[in-house]
């Protein structure tokens, strides 16, 4: 493969399959056969082109003769032309029908959709492989208790699992975006220089033909319709609901690997880290999470880009402007190799997350008794005892136990409890009514019920896509 034009993309986080299809060859390879179904169907409809004509440009369909089409540019100033040109060098006796009727837009935005649809098919599968591994996890965790926090402060108890199902739900939200967006995907068609068909009806002669001409050319190239209006281009407002969908996704993703990021500084859960990775140059102890930071860092940049194709759409003045061209050349492929590697990263770390139960215990009991006090007061309430009395004696119990665990010292606030005989209905129960699991409430039900009712389909549905199935246990 020989770049034409300096090369913006940064393939260093992108698979092989992503970076493939925003490759020259793939795309150069789409304009020829654009060109020969544009040719075959003219010649089923009547023009004078011959089989031999279509049989020759068959032939150096993915021969891409590069220097000539480099060469010819820099004459002309047209990257179409130039490679129309270096295609009929090859297909000799095609040359004077190579792009009969058509404007540079036929091959471009054609190539363009065609490509984005496969872009995002294979950013579903990629999404729904993290899917089935956070599923998993969430699965095996649904009910193990941890610390819930509002605004980053200790809140009522969830378990592990429930938490993943947060992570996942967002993916479950950004598929079914996904999948609407997939499911909208139609050609640019057949439609001229701008879009009124002109030149094919100059050609034929004949309304009926044009419209059968579209139809022929959509079909051959393996779709089932064409947007039914359009001016130049496309509708580019269908790259802003493209890079809307890939922004959604790194939201999600950014949630995560913050969310992972900070359960990590706790040294409650922990990303893969491999057995001779260096965390930090400097100080050999560290373990940086380095690939949630990566997605997070690749994440922003996704992120940001809905706005540039919201303007680009906005700016298209009457039939087109050329001012979006090198704009979404960069922007549609970048984002696209930004968020295929978010996703690998993403689906290595759900691979491979790391829990510490015994820390995440021991940061549950360090808050528990706070969060049991209620609970407290009320089995002695029953008991015959007095509220206000009560709680002003947990009050002071608690100001006092929490300002020891601030000096660094344990959370003795239950054995204060046990010492003071206005809680006596309750003593021999307190041990009992510190099971973090009584304070999860309906988590790990809702987990089940998540992971059979939304997940579970989804998973069933793209079996095939997945490495290996795992059978959700509920």
């Amino acid at each position: 493969m020989k770049d034409l034009y300096e090369n913006p993309l940064n393939t260093r986080y992108s698979s092989k399959e992503m970076s493939h299809l925003f490759s020259d060859d793939y795309k150069f390879t789409l304009w020829r056969k654009l060109w020969i179904a544009l040719a075959e169907s003219e010649m089923e409809l009547g023009l004078n082109i011959t089989q031999s004509q279509i049989d020759e440009m068959k032939k150096f369909v993915s021969d891409i003769n590069y220097e000539v089409a480099e060469e010819r540019e820099k004459v002309v100033r047209h990257d179409v032309m130039a490679h129309v040109y270096a295609y009929g060098q090859q297909a000799v006796s095609a040359k004077g029908i190579i792009h009969l009727g058509a404007t540079s837009c036929y091959v471009t935005d054609n190539a363009d959709i065609i490509i984005i649809d496969n872009a995002l098919k294979l950013v579903q599968k990629k999404l729904v492989a993290v899917m089935d591994k956070l599923a998993r996890f969430a699965d095996k965790y649904k009910d193990l208790p941890i610390l819930g926090y509002t605004h980053l402060q200790p809140a009522q108890l969830t378990t592990l699992g429930k938490r993943a199902s947060l992570w996942l739900q967002d993916l479950w939200l950004d598929y079914e975006s996904l999948g609407e967006v997939i499911a909208k995907v139609r050609l640019r068609g057949v439609k001229g220089t701008t879009g009124t068909q002109a030149s094919f009806l100059d050609l034929f002669g004949d309304g009926k033909k044009v419209d059968e001409l579209e139809k022929k050319v959509v079909k051959k190239m393996g779709y089932s319709s064409a947007y039914a209006v359009t001016g130049q281009t496309y509708p580019r407002k269908f790259d802003y609901n493209v890079l809307s969908v890939l922004s959604q996704i790194a939201q999600s993703a950014y949630k995560f690997a913050n969310d992972l990021r900070i359960l990590q500084s706790l040294k409650e859960i922990e990303e893969p880290f491999e057995k001779s990775q260096i965390g930090s140059s400097a100080m050999a102890y560290k373990r940086n999470p380095m690939r949630s930071e990566r997605i997070c860092a690749l994440s922003k940049f996704v992120i940001s880009l809905p706005v540039n194709e919201a303007v680009t759409a906005g700016t298209q003045w009457m039939e087109r402007t050329l001012d979006d061209s090198a704009n979404k050349r960069i922007t549609i492929s970048q984002a696209f190799l930004a968020i295929d590697g978010i996703l690998n990263i993403y689906n290595n770390i759900a691979d491979g997350i790391v829990v510490y139960d015994k820390v995440i215990h021991k940061h549950i009991m360090a808050e528990l008794p706070f969060m049991a006090t209620e609970n407290i007061i009320m089995e002695c309430v029953k008991a015959g005892g007095d509220r206000q009395e009560l709680h002003e004696r947990i009050r002071v119990h608690s100001m006092e136990s929490g300002k020891r665990v601030k000096e660094g010292h344990d959370n003795d606030l239950i054995d204060r409890i046990k010492k003071d005989d206005i809680f006596a209905a309750v003593k021999d129960d307190l041990d009992k009514m510190l099971d973090p699991k009584a304070f999860t409430g309906r988590a790990k039900e809702q987990v089940e019920r998540f992971l059979k009712e939304y997940i579970k389909p989804i998973l069933d549905r793209h079996a095939v896509d997945l490495d290996f199935r795992y059978e959700l246990n509920v």
